[in-house]
């Protein structure tokens, strides 16, 4: 049976019976295409690609461009899967105007299927007009890397009552706000637990425990690529980092050795055309 992708309505059912829905990053065609192989229910291109792809210490230098460009490749690689493209700094914090101009740009240019952005009371505007746009948001608390300057760091939040408090408040005015759908990072999971307990929106996690409606992981995490450093809520279900390390080393030992390319490597000429190129060669 054919992939179908997910609606809105159907993540939203997917919480009210208490099913899993899980998702992870992509950044290009190719990941994104395994990722609708291997059945996700939703792909985040996230602006972690600032780290994973540029090379960046963090997110904040992602531009507009980099995200749409991205999210396009994701699109063409997984049409059949709801992809998320994820707000970067300063594309909606300036004004409401912008963050509406900036999360159409997804929509129009990427297709994508919902936008993401991060912060709690400070963005409420922001997700009321693009969600009265007729968009649809994903909200973003806890451990916000566009903000992590004023967090001290890429630190857990709400590991505190008043700073808990603080991420619940925010999580329900995000809901109020008309976000569809919100994700949690960085937290205790007692903590993620009452905030999904209390919206009616699906409230997603990473690295927020198993009291979530759904879980989302960094590709270059799972596929343990990804080597500057390594969250306490990674999991690393594979070593491709050492495993590509090692197929470039054999590549280049087969070169330098002239063991490849092998004779199965090579084209053949046409019978007979050798020897007319010889005879062809001898009239010069």
């Amino acid at each position: 049976m054919a992939k179908k992708k997910l609606s809105r309505i159907d993540l939203q059912q997917m919480k009210d019976k208490g099913e899993t829905a899980v998702w992870i990053t992509a950044y290009d065609f190719w990941t994104a295409q395994f990722a609708e192989q291997a059945e996700m229910d939703m792909i985040l291109v996230g602006d972690s690609l600032g780290m994973c792809v540029y090379g960046y210490a963090g997110t904040v230098p992602v531009t507009m461009d980099q995200c749409i460009y991205h999210s396009e490749a994701v699109r063409r690689g997984a049409p059949k899967t709801f992809v998320i493209g994820d707000m970067p700094f300063l594309s909606y914090q300036v004004s409401v105007p912008d963050a509406v101009r900036n999360a159409g740009r997804f929509f129009k240019e990427a297709e994508v299927d919902a936008i993401k952005l991060e912060g709690g009371q400070r963005v409420i505007e922001q997700i009321k007009a693009i969600a009265d746009a007729g968009m649809l948001v994903m909200g973003h608390i806890g451990l916000t890397p566009q903000s992590s300057g004023q967090l001290g760091g890429f630190k857990a939040q709400g590991r505190t009552a008043e700073t808990a408090m603080e991420l619940i408040s925010d999580a329900v005015a995000i809901e109020k706000a008309g976000a569809f759908a919100l994700l949690v990072e960085a937290v205790p999971p007692e903590v993620n637990k009452i905030i999904r307990d209390r919206l009616s929106i699906p409230v997603y996690g990473i690295g927020a425990g198993v009291h979530a409606d759904g879980q989302v992981m960094i590709c270059s995490d799972v596929l343990g690529i990804f080597q500057a450093f390594t969250p306490k809520f990674v999991k690393k279900y594979e070593d491709l980092g050492q495993k590509t390390v090692d197929a470039f080393r054999n590549y280049a030992d087969d070169a330098r050795k002239g063991v490849f390319p092998a004779d199965e490597h090579t084209y053949k000429m046409v019978e007979g055309e050798w020897e007319k190129l010889t005879a062809l060669l001898e009239k010069k």
